[in-house]
């Protein structure tokens, strides 16, 4: 593994979802789980997310809308709280999960919805971190 891609992933993992997270998920990464650690430290986050050919606030779109429409309840709960460190608002929010609705369906928006007023009461009483 390049140790300068797994850093630079590291970093931007950390800006993205914060100390907290990304130390709670090394933490509780058994020698099976540390391999797919690993690889999205280097791969989603140095490889991909490190490109400069996006913005992370777009990027937190994308990733919004994809998590939305496949589902991924833990994962979006996740992007929310960064997205919002990305600087998306609140209202913004909304209008992407509108979008959602559009294009996946009243439930999927619905659990959006939910997922993300979970995450909100959450930031309200601990912060971003």
């Amino acid at each position: 593994m390049s140790d300068e891609l797994f850093a630079k992933g590291d970093t931007i993992r950390r800006e993205v979802l914060g100390n907290a997270h990304v130390d709670r998920s090394i933490a509780n990464a058994d020698p099976f789980a540390k391999v797919i650690q690993d690889y999205v430290t280097k791969n989603a986050w140095g490889e991909v997310w490190g490109r400069e050919g996006l913005d992370r606030r777009s990027r937190s779109i994308l990733n919004l809308g994809m998590l939305s429409a496949l589902g991924k309840e833990h994962e979006l709960k996740v992007h929310i709280k960064g997205a919002l460190r990305n600087g998306i608002t609140r209202a913004e929010l909304v209008e992407i999960f509108l979008q959602v609705a559009i294009y996946c369906g009243a439930p999927a928006a619905l659990e959006c919805f939910r997922h993300a007023r979970d995450v909100f009461a959450d930031v309200d009483k601990n912060g971003l971190d």
